[in-house]
């Protein structure tokens, strides 16, 4: 039988546990084992004293536990000793610790220096030696990314010295136009615009705009412009404005006059030139690529395309006006209600058509608004009609009398039974929209919790009802589907369809989405400035244009003054009627009476007034054509095209910001997130290094402010070289990476 041990413990000790106990004393530590001393050391050697209490915890006579609890030392310092031990064992505390100076050595301005010598293409030997430091220090510098060092002496540009070139060429043909025999030969017709050639530059500003370039040429940037758009002569091509405004409008340079706020050398390196053309220049570019109707023709043109691309977002499309605001003098548009300005403004109207996630199609200007029902029966829907694809056939339309051919959204505006039954019989279209007037409120016990999946594909509860109602009055009301929200306030929002082959979750999801279509509206304003006006002149309507009576006009609106006058006095004359002073109180009584007398006297004169203007309004045109208008009342519209051009191409970048928001988002970023983390990627410095041999050119963006957006930057960049997109005009591969990424070889 084993015999147990009595624990016997010197006097004056620190029990560790029941065998192990330190004497601590002034000069030394002493370690026991019951009363047998086993190793010692002084106070203040923390290095022995790691090496002992490693060891007894190696040898199992006491737990790391027992040694934090008696010493009072943290858990992670007793690890770190037994880690060491392990790995190193005792001659590993021993170890002369080697630290590295590179951080004194390799200060901030040495660096700068090393570079800058790097790039004038001096050795690393040669560097070492000029900057006093070791050649391994320097080595180390490379590998690590702090220095960058060019392949085969190719030499590479930095920003100081791009900018010294640029001012120097400013004393010839201009600032940064280091390539003056392209131009010259450009200028006498001999060259049919400028090659696209990269030179490997470093901290580019803007650079990381050229992460959106994949998405851009897939939304069709460069889709039929040079046979579409008007012919461009000289130095600069078609490609080479498109993408230059669409680099501008994502960087968000909202308009061409804030591009002399940028170095254009330093702009040009995005585009593979020497330089951006000057504002003047870029103006009559936009003018020679958008003359006649090409910039509607090449607009058009897209739209067909972004219509064919997706057939599942065609089958809901959203339809809403939005009033473009004008300021200026030199012609008085028609004034308009402006709903976010609740203001009535000069200006005209555009009509967007979008699909459930706020992406555009096509856009149709009324500069004499006819009304949203109007524009859909002559412009919209005759032309979805031809270009809306994969449409059901006539023998799929007659076996399900339920089915559609596509479905339209818009607001109150377009609330009408009238278009909604035209619309369903003459074209099988079926139309959501909201109630206008709903009848009184349903008990609330009609309304069930659902599980609502909206178009952007989150899930949404809501408490739901559906009835089939007769919106309408007499012989032109129309048998419709309606369904009701009910909300936490009890109130109950009503939605109107006929869109009969939907299950009622599905079209009130796509009825409250309506949202998307005003976000895209607030979105293009503040960050891309879609009411801009980029060109100044005018031109005169058609003679036979159809355009609001001015006189019919001014009856109307003298009527519904009226109108508003015999409201007032109509209440306060119910007001009396109501609250009558008795005859016991004589004063007030007559004073009663008289005043009832007057009233009553105004409210008849008002009645007559009404009439009156109503028999006149009757016998008044309300539409009349341009050429009958008087010269004092005649307007005219301001040039398209320029404006036409510079929309599309908008529209094509926030199509692009779109597409690379799917490609951010993830569970801790969403889409308002994603939005924001590209903005702030379009506009990062970046280095652009072209690779002939191989075929690449790297796109190394600058890393970002944290650790969370480097990675889904990462991410995004995965995403894109996948794509294995050539940048037009050339071979090269685009290879996006980080800059902390793989800088050493080049």
């Amino acid at each position: 039988m084993s015999q147990l041990i009595l624990p016997m413990i010197p006097k004056g000790a620190t029990q560790i546990n029941d065998f192990l106990s330190v004497w601590r004393g002034d000069q030394r530590w002493t370690y026991y084992v019951g009363m047998h001393p086993i190793n010692y050391h002084d106070p203040d050697d923390q290095r022995m004293f790691r090496v002992v209490t490693s060891q007894l915890i190696e040898s199992g006579s006491c737990r790391p536990t027992d040694i934090i609890k008696t010493f009072g030392v943290s858990k992670s310092s007793v690890d770190r000793a037994l880690k060491k031990l392990r790995t190193g064992g005792i001659k590993a505390f021993f170890k002369k610790q080697i630290r590295n100076k590179s951080g004194n050595v390799l200060t901030k301005e040495v660096l700068e220096k090393a570079q800058l010598l790097l790039d004038q293409g001096n050795t690393r030997k040669d560097v070492a030696e000029e900057i006093d430091v070791k050649y391994d220090t320097l080595r180390k510098a490379i590998n690590t990314g702090r220095l960058l060092e060019t392949k085969d002496n190719e030499t590479v540009i930095s920003k100081s010295a791009r900018s010294v070139s640029d001012a120097v060429a400013a004393d010839g043909m201009g600032t940064a136009c280091t390539r003056v025999g392209e131009r010259v030969i450009a200028s006498i017709g001999k060259c049919v615009g400028a090659a696209v050639h990269f030179e490997a530059s470093i901290d580019v500003p803007n650079g990381g705009v050229l992460c959106a370039l994949p998405a851009l040429l897939g939304n069709g940037l460069c889709c039929g412009a040079e046979k579409i758009l008007g012919k461009v002569k000289g130095y600069y091509t078609a490609f080479h404005i498109l993408l230059l405004m669409a680099f501008m409008a994502l960087c968000r340079i909202k308009n061409v006059e804030q591009l002399k706020k940028e170095a254009p050398g330093e702009f040009g390196k995005l585009l593979g030139l020497d330089r951006v053309p000057e504002v003047r220049c870029l103006r009559n570019k936009l003018d020679e690529m958008s003359v006649g109707d090409a910039a509607e023709v090449w607009a058009a043109n897209l739209s067909d395309r972004w219509l064919n691309s997706d057939y599942e977002a065609i089958g809901t499309l959203y339809i809403d006006g939005h009033v473009c605001v004008y300021n200026g003098r030199l012609t008085k548009l028609p004034r308009r209600y402006v709903s976010r300005q609740r203001l009535c403004l000069r200006g005209h109207t555009d009509y967007w058509v979008n699909d459930a996630i706020g992406r555009p199609f096509f856009v149709v200007e009324k500069v004499t608004d006819p009304g949203l029902l109007t524009t859909l029966r002559e412009d919209i829907v005759p032309r979805l009609l031809k270009d809306v694809p994969n449409q059901p056939s006539d023998l799929e339309l007659k076996e399900n009398p339920l089915l559609s051919r596509f479905i339209l959204v818009f607001d109150r505006e377009g609330y009408s039974p009238v278009f909604f039954d035209e619309m369903w019989r003459e074209h099988r279209i079926g139309c959501i929209t909201y109630h206008k007037h709903p009848s009184e409120a349903w008990p609330e016990e009609w309304f069930t919790e659902h599980e609502v999946v909206m178009p952007a594909g989150e899930t949404v509860k809501m408490k739901l009802c559906e009835m089939g109602s007769l919106v309408g009055s007499g012989k032109k009301a129309v048998w419709m589907r309606e369904a009701r929200k009910l909300t936490d306030s009890g109130h109950q929002t009503s939605v109107i369809s006929t869109a009969y082959d939907l299950e009622f979750t599905q079209f009130s999801a796509r009825m409250f989405s309506r949202w998307c279509q005003e976000n895209f509206f607030r979105y293009m304003l503040q960050h891309f400035d879609i009411d801009r006006i980029v060109e100044y002149g005018d031109i005169e309507f058609p003679d036979t244009e159809k355009v609001v009576n001015p006189a019919w006009r001014e009856l109307n609106k003298q009527r519904c003054s009226l109108l508003n006058k015999l409201r007032y006095r109509n209440a306060r004359f119910a007001k009396m009627t109501l609250h009558p002073v008795t005859e016991n109180e004589s004063k007030k009584y007559e004073k009663w009476v008289r005043k009832k007398a007057e009233l009553l006297e105004e409210i008849e004169n008002l009645e007559h007034q009404c009439n009156e203007l109503l028999a006149l309004l009757k016998d008044t045109e309300k539409h009349i054509t341009w050429a009958e208008l008087e010269e004092k009342d005649r307007f005219n519209r301001l040039l398209p095209g320029r404006k036409r051009l510079t929309d599309t191409i908008k529209m094509i970048a926030y199509r692009a910001e779109t597409a690379m928001v799917d490609l951010v988002r993830g569970p801790t970023v969403d889409s308002p997130k994603a939005r924001s983390l590209l903005q702030y990627l379009f506009v990062m410095d970046a280095d652009i290094i072209p690779d002939v041999e191989s075929k690449k050119l790297y796109v190394r963006v600058h890393g970002a402010s944290t650790p969370a957006a480097d990675r889904s930057m990462a991410q995004l960049f995965e995403h894109l070289n996948e794509t294995e997109t050539k940048y037009p005009g050339t071979d090269l591969q685009l290879v996006y990476e980080s800059v902390t990424q793989n800088r050493s070889k080049f």
